[in-house]
């Protein structure tokens, strides 16, 4: 699934971008309902210069439950701060997406 831009649709249309990647295996939810086995993760592409979220792509099990916040991350034209900055409840499938912004400003709390 994925809403937005893709990191190759951003470059295109001449952003410098930053991408974070974020594991499945690596979510204590999607464990618990053995969505890691099907490889999947959570990418994030934000903008490098003001970190405006531009793209989300997400793959693997039970991350249609994910769209919501993807898109009303980019409708209110969210920056990597915004979610950064927001609790996300443990455990949950959408810490994979607050994961996921972490890792792209370089933080993230779990890999791996």
């Amino acid at each position: 699934m994925s809403v937005g831009l893709t990191p190759e649709e951003a470059k295109e249309a001449g952003e410098e971008i930053i991408t974070g990647k974020f594991p499945l295996a690596a979510n204590g939810r999607a464990l618990t309902m053995e969505a890691e086995k099907t490889g999947g993760f959570v990418r994030v592409v934000a903008r490098a210069s003001d970190h405006v979220i531009l793209g989300v792509q997400a793959t693997g099990s039970h991350v249609s439950e994910l769209s919501g916040e993807f898109t009303l991350a980019l409708e209110m034209g969210a920056v990597l701060e915004d979610i950064a900055g927001t609790i996300h409840a443990h455990p949950t499938m959408t810490e994979s997406f607050h994961e996921g912004v972490l890792k792209t400003l370089g933080h993230a709390i779990h890999s791996a």
